[in-house]
């Protein structure tokens, strides 16, 4: 029979013997359904073998696509040409279409304006979502998954954080100021993205100033790292409540009240933080476009700050008088800045370094006010420096000193009998 010769030749090539009857010596041979049964049993593992190989067969085009995508990312963050960059992010959408941080990279280096970093930031919500998900459900099965699952959530974070600096801008502030509480209420270790940053500077363009002060109630900690927009913004809530009748003439002759002197030391202390921040809310110094990156304390720190503050500052009437009437009352209390702080650490030397590369080369860069030394320091070291100088020339030279104080001498009398 055909099929019987088919099964036959299969039971052959797996390396079944014919199975004798048991009890029996050599029985007469078994039929070839029987001798395909006994060569499956015997050959188990070596199915499950099989098994395995063409699982693994199966699945080598996922697994090689994971490693793709990864590769082809890394190299696009890494790349310093932009058309290199932009170029990797769309050969790994070509790979996965889901992969969340190529959106990012396209929303913020291609994309020309809001509306299409907008709509590039929600699909990588989309695709940053299942990630997230997926991640969380993997979490506990080793280190890596846990290390996958924080970088996961940073992606995440992030592009919610875009979302609303997008509906920010496009004149959405209440729905910007959602995603920003949603997210500090989700995620609420995540402070170094200075969501609440963000969120301040929402809320005071909403004019929600009783929001923005419980803002600062948590955030405004001694324990927490501070920056520019908080401490401006202190100062801001503060200057807010007496700048519309504050006057220089008025307070020196009465004296200030305790509502000013919080708010003159409120922006002592602000100050001390950043001092570069004035020049540029008073206008002294021009405005240019923030860089992509800032420095705590630093020129490019204030100039971000002024860049998205000014406007709240020129609301709420007589807030920059007051600072310009008292800003630079920060450096006599504090007559050696870079040896000791007041409220802070010592201001940092080396912020001009770092913000030169930070800023464009056309821009000059603002450093430390150094402390003017007053005129009679000056003279009086002069003098000192003089007599010394003279007193070892008369103990080195005594001749030529003598001839040199007579020839002095003579014409000092000649200069006075001629008047």
């Amino acid at each position: 029979m055909a099929d019987g010769e088919y099964f036959a030749e299969a039971a052959r090539a797996v390396g079944c013997p014919h199975a004798p009857v048991p009890g029996l010596g050599l029985g007469p041979p078994l039929g070839w359904k029987e001798r395909l049964k006994a060569g499956l049993a015997n050959s188990g593992s070596t199915l499950w073998f099989l098994a395995g190989l063409g699982l693994l067969y199966a699945l080598r085009v996922p697994l090689r696509l994971c490693d793709n995508v990864t590769a082809v990312m890394q190299k696009a963050w890494r790349e310093r040409n932009p058309p290199a960059r932009i170029k990797a992010a769309y050969q790994a959408l070509e790979l996965n279409n889901d992969c969340a941080t190529a959106y990012v990279l396209l929303a913020e280096e291609e994309a020309t304006t809001i509306v299409d970093a907008e709509r590039l930031f929600k699909q990588a919500l989309r695709a940053g979502e299942i990630i997230y998900r997926r991640s969380q459900q993997c979490q506990h099965q080793s280190p890596q998954h846990e290390a996958q699952l924080r970088r996961d959530t940073n992606v995440l974070v992030y592009i919610k954080r875009r979302l609303a600096m997008c509906a920010r801008k496009l004149g959405r502030i209440r729905e910007a100021v959602k995603i920003m509480r949603d997210l500090m209420k989700e995620f609420p270790p995540l402070t170094m993205l200075n969501i609440h940053e963000n969120l301040l500077e929402s809320l005071l363009e909403l004019q929600a100033y009783a929001d923005v002060q419980a803002v600062l109630a948590k955030y405004d900690d001694i324990s927490l790292p501070k920056s520019a927009a908080i401490c401006y913004t202190a100062a801001l809530l503060k200057t807010r409540t007496v700048s519309d009748k504050f006057s220089p003439e008025t307070a020196s002759r009465r004296g200030l009240s305790t509502a000013e002197i919080n708010a003159v030391e409120a922006i002592h202390r602000a100050v001390e933080f950043n001092p570069h921040v004035p020049k540029y809310l008073l206008e002294m110094k021009s405005l240019i476009l923030p860089p992509e990156h800032i420095l705590k304390r630093g020129d490019s720190e204030a100039i971000a700050y002024a860049f998205f503050h000014l406007q709240h500052w020129k609301r709420i009437e007589g807030a920059l008088n007051l600072l310009q009437c008292t800003w630079e009352g920060t450096f006599r209390m504090i007559p050696y800045p870079l040896e000791k702080g007041h409220l802070f650490y010592p201001y940092p030397s080396c912020t001009e370094t770092a913000d030169r590369e930070l800023l464009p080369t056309f821009h000059h860069v603002s450093v430390y006010p150094k402390k003017e030394l007053p005129f009679f320091i000056h003279f009086t070291a002069g003098l000192c420096s003089s007599t010394a100088m003279i007193a070892f020339l008369t103990h080195q030279f005594p001749e030529v000193m003598a001839v040199f104080a007579k020839a002095v001498s003579m014409i000092s009398r000649t200069c006075v009998e001629y008047l």
